[in-house]
């Protein structure tokens, strides 16, 4: 067994690998994981558990990706699901103020060629009003 963690004591910070001997290894498709991801406050901690990665579990990330709002770094466990270690800075609010998140779909630069395509596959969301409800004492 392999295990990998993140920083913290907040849940999904823990991954467990249990290898099986003569497993097939896993297909992209229905039902299938395509990655999973750690994230890490900072380049610092990143090339930390890149280090620890190549060290401790003869791993081999990739380099640095830049995903606008975010860094990340890239491995696959011996199953060969994909695992991404993404650093929380600069953060979602690179583009726009933060009490506007949500609002218009933003893009990092690498995906805006593609935003007619993208937009086309997404559900029209409406405006629903929320109501309060009141708390019973």
């Amino acid at each position: 067994m392999t295990r990998f963690v993140a920083a913290g004591e907040l849940k999904g910070s823990v991954v467990d690998i249990h290898e099986a001997a003569g497993a097939q290894r896993g297909r992209q498709g229905r039902g299938s994981v395509h990655h999973i991801a750690f994230r890490v406050g900072d380049d610092a901690q990143q090339a930390q558990m890149a280090e620890n990665l190549i060290r401790a579990h003869g791993r081999r990330p990739t380099e640095q990706k830049d995903r606008n709002y975010f860094r990340s770094i890239y491995f696959r466990e011996p199953g060969g699901v994909l695992f991404e270690i993404a650093t929380d800075t600069p953060g979602f609010a690179v583009d726009e103020p933060v009490e506007a998140l949500g609002r218009d779909l933003k893009l990092p630069n690498f995906l805006e060629p593609r935003r007619k395509e993208i937009e086309s596959a997404l559900p029209v969301l409406e405006r629903v009003a929320m109501k309060t409800i009141a708390k019973r004492t």
